[in-house]
């Protein structure tokens, strides 16, 4: 590039002729010509503009004489100008072809999935569903979606394809055999269904997998041991009694009883003071219920996400009101799980007592928590902790709660099973008004009808699975690595093939001469296999003696005009509550005062 400058001689320093030709018309716009310009600094046109609405030329600085150098600097300002504009379009336009092919790549994914789904779905009939959104609008409809199900479940042998939208669908197996095939393996929960659930007790044993699961399963095992529930009987006893002394206070009343929430609070306050040893006054203080009330929150908006597919999107959510009103409920049973932690860690004193306590023959499930330790000696971190406390605060209270709540509601229902109950047990506990470790087993037609409800009212409805590989059921049909599935118990309790009248409250299915050579997958009220749950012991003792304690002091009567509407939130619940009459009974008669 050639090089202009000023001329030296003297003669002429303004000259015209001492310029460049490119920059000498001084009608005319600027064209720049090669140029070099090494003194011209952009920095001396100022903000403020000429006469003729351009850009002035700061006064002090200019290096060319000649006028023209005002133009010259107006050609560049402009000249930069337009090269910024051109690479804004080119940024726009690539953005644009980015985007399209962003979308473009998003819509070939969502195709192979659907295909992929399709292709793996295809032996398996499905009920009629919509081009768009699948089975989806049936699902909305809260309430009745449970006995939808079980209705299809009567057309289809072992199950049926379940689509929610184009884009989700799950084998929805509703047969023992099929069931059998699935439980015998150790697939992950699906990471759909239970995701949703995961911001509120973490990843405790409920959905953990792999080594973290085996490691938490094979710690946690010791403290469901025969031995360390047998002193948890006379506790479940002494919160029964406490919920029942309430009750007694609002029979006077004469009006139905909503008791799933007063058993939430006592079911509670069983697994705090057992698996705790946290002495609380859930049932008696108002200012305790929040817990309840932020489970009975959590539930539904779990369940609420899950059939809403906009939620589905974490930022959605979140921006929602729903988003708002989950992680407020959510704060609250955090800190009561929190206080619960930091209460016991208080009690031990950690260096000084550990060790005592860990030396003790059979630990509870929080000292199991705080003493365990890995091949390196660390113990569980703090979010470890605080999933398997919220896990077992929730699954330990409300899965219970909701049997025995459906189980006064079947024995209200039928009121000559419950006469038979409550002579059985008259005969076993006479004048005590405490069950004993003994007392147990000597119920055995107050268990059969225990077990019934469980099978008509599963507190768990469903459990879904993700399959770690590819599975062969028994009719030679098969689902791909990666397919989703729900085990619905609720159908499979209910199965003509395995039970005769399913509809039928029969405690006598469970005698031993009716239970001899049954299907071992036909009665799922724990799940079954290798993720079963691992306190069934433990609350099929708290209802056999919330049932015993309950039957001995009140007859149990339906409320006509609010019979339970069904609905699965995490577990069986009512939607409108499960309201019964008592009668209160003393000396083994029924008193005239009734609610």
């Amino acid at each position: 590039m050639e090089d202009y400058s000023y001329s030296s001689s003297p003669s002429s320093p303004s000259s015209p002729s001492s310029f460049p030709p490119s920059l000498h018309n001084e009608n005319s716009s600027f064209i720049f010509a090669p140029l070099h310009i090494t003194h011209l600094q952009l920095s001396s046109f100022l903000p403020s503009c000429g006469d003729a609405g351009r850009p002035a030329l700061a006064p002090a600085l200019p290096l060319y004489p000649h006028t023209q150098c005002c133009r010259a600097g107006m050609a560049l300002y402009s000249l930069t100008g337009a090269i910024l504009s051109l690479q804004i379009g080119d940024l726009w336009h690539w953005a644009a072809w980015l985007g399209l092919l962003y979308l473009l790549f998003k819509v070939s994914k969502l195709y192979l999935i659907w295909r992929d789904m399709v292709t793996a779905f295809r032996p398996f009939p499905s009920p009629l569903c919509h081009w768009l959104y699948g089975n989806a609008r049936e699902f909305l409809q809260i309430g009745k979606e449970l006995d939808l199900v079980y209705q299809w479940a009567q057309s289809y042998t072992y199950g049926f394809p379940l689509w929610l939208g184009n884009f989700f669908a799950c084998l929805l197996i509703t047969h023992p055999d099929y069931a059998k095939a699935v439980l015998a393996r150790q697939d992950p929960k699906d990471d759909l269904a239970y995701r949703f659930i995961i911001p509120w007790i973490g990843e405790g044993l409920l959905v953990s997998a792999g080594q973290k699961w085996f490691h938490h399963r094979r710690l946690l095992t010791p403290a469901f041991h025969y031995d360390v529930l047998k002193p948890y009987v006379s506790v479940m006893s002494d919160c029964t009694k406490i919920m029942l002394d309430k009750w007694e206070q609002l029979v006077p009343d004469k009006n139905p009883l909503e008791i799933f929430h007063h058993v939430s609070l006592m079911t509670l306050d069983t697994i705090m003071k057992c698996a705790f040893s946290y002495q609380s006054n859930v049932q008696t203080d108002s200012s305790e219920n929040a817990y309840i009330k932020a489970v009975y929150e959590l539930s539904h908006l779990v369940d609420h996400r899950f059939r809403h597919f906009i939620y589905h999107n974490d930022l959605i959510y979140n921006l929602s009101p729903y988003g708002f009103r989950f992680r407020r409920a959510l704060k609250v049973a955090h800190e009561h799980t929190d206080k619960v932690i930091k209460q016991r860690k208080t009690l031990l004193n950690r260096e000084k007592q550990l060790d005592k306590i860990s030396q003790r023959r059979h630990l509870d499930f929080l000292d199991i928590l705080l003493c365990a330790k890995d091949e390196n000696g660390h113990g569980l971190s703090d979010k470890d902790l605080r999933a398997e406390v919220d896990t077992f605060m929730f699954e330990g209270h409300d899965t219970t709660a909701s049997g025995i709540s459906w189980i006064l509601y079947a024995l209200a229902k039928h009121p000559e099973h419950q006469e038979r109950c409550r002579e059985e047990i008259k005969e076993v506990l006479g004048d005590r008004d405490t069950v004993e470790w003994e007392d147990l087993g000597k119920i055995p037609y107050t268990t059969m009808c225990i077990k019934e409800s469980l099978r008509v009212y599963p507190p768990v409805p469903g459990v879904a699975r993700k399959l770690s590989k590819p599975i062969t059921f028994c009719d030679g049909r098969s689902l791909p690595e990666g397919a989703r599935i729900i085990l619905s118990i609720y159908c499979i309790n209910r199965s003509p093939y395995f039970w005769k009248d399913p509809e039928v409250f029969d405690p006598l299915r469970f005698s031993v001469e009716n239970s001899a050579g049954r299907h071992p997958h036909a009665f799922l009220p724990f799940a079954a296999g290798f993720r079963n749950c691992i306190g069934q012991n433990f609350a099929m003792n708290e209802m056999k003696v919330a049932a015993a304690l309950i039957l001995q002091r009140f007859q149990l009567i339906l409320d006509p005009e609010n019979e339970p509407q069904k609905v699965s939130q995490v577990v069986l619940r009512s939607m409108n509550g499960i309201h019964l009459k008592l009668k209160k009974i003393e000396n083994g008669t029924l008193k005239a005062e009734s609610m």
